[in-house]
């Protein structure tokens, strides 16, 4: 099986998802969000293929996007916002054939596996 990550090393919960998925023998391509991060398009497909808003792929904690007024902008906005600070961007966001999870908690990968 394949799997793209959205990754960041310095996140514990990112790592382990990664460690999930290669233990589940998946061929893995790894993208350093923060290095090289993705699209408006590419968030917004992933977001609608989640189920959810980008609002809720926000990542709050230690940013500014609450203040900001991001929780109720709308997704073009969201959106613009985390490709010019991939901080915002919550991760670790995962895509496989399956379908694509917000992997937090960790677990979360096992439904698309």
């Amino acid at each position: 099986m394949k799997a793209t990550i959205w990754h960041n090393p310095g996140c514990g919960t990112s790592r382990n998802t990664l460690a999930m998925l290669q233990e589940a023998g998946a061929e893995v391509t790894v993208v350093e969000y923060l290095k090289t991060p993705p699209s408006a398009e590419k968030l917004a497909q992933l977001y609608r293929d989640a189920g959810m808003t980008p609002q809720q792929g926000l990542r709050l904690r230690g940013t500014d996007a609450e203040a900001r007024g991001l929780l109720t902008a709308d997704d073009a906005t969201v959106l613009a916002a985390m490709v010019a600070e991939p901080k915002l961007i919550e991760r670790p966001l995962v895509e496989t054939g399956k379908g694509v999870r917000l992997c937090r908690p960790k677990e979360k990968v096992l439904e698309i596996l």
